[in-house]
């Protein structure tokens, strides 16, 4: 796959993705990868928290779906991310229509099915607030 979105590059950046469904999650991996990202792959959110905290500081960003297998999910791992990593940019997926109130900013919400301009879109929506919150 070769992918040209015009002035989206990732290169230098850590990218957490949740996602259960093991094509999406491939898709998404090889996406952030086109994109210069260096990736790390779950499909639960315990998994990826685990992770994440042997990492430090180095993550730039978090996409997770929503319903995920486990204890914890999507929304609510955003939520445990950002007390810890205040300002970590963050896209919540789902297949399901979730009520607004759930996702709270900064983070970006992106409905499924999505095309590969609307993850596009999103990843530069989502470290865009991220960098005006740090310029706060």
């Amino acid at each position: 796959m070769r992918l040209d979105i015009k002035g989206l590059s990732l290169s230098g950046k850590t990218v957490i993705v949740i996602e259960d469904d093991p094509t999406l999650r491939t898709l998404l991996v090889e996406i952030l990868s086109e994109l210069g990202a260096a990736c790390a792959a779950f499909n639960n959110a315990e998994d990826a928290l685990i992770t994440m905290l042997g990492l430090k500081n180095e993550c730039s960003l978090i996409i997770v779906d929503h319903g995920v297998p486990g204890s914890i999910q999507g929304m609510e791992f955003i939520s445990m991310a950002h007390e810890r990593w205040p300002g970590l940019p963050a896209i919540l997926t789902s297949g399901y229509q979730l009520d607004a109130s759930q996702v709270t900013p900064p983070v970006i919400y992106l409905f499924k099915p999505w095309s590969i301009d609307q993850l596009a879109d999103a990843i530069c929506k989502a470290l865009n607030v991220a960098s005006v919150d740090r310029d706060k």
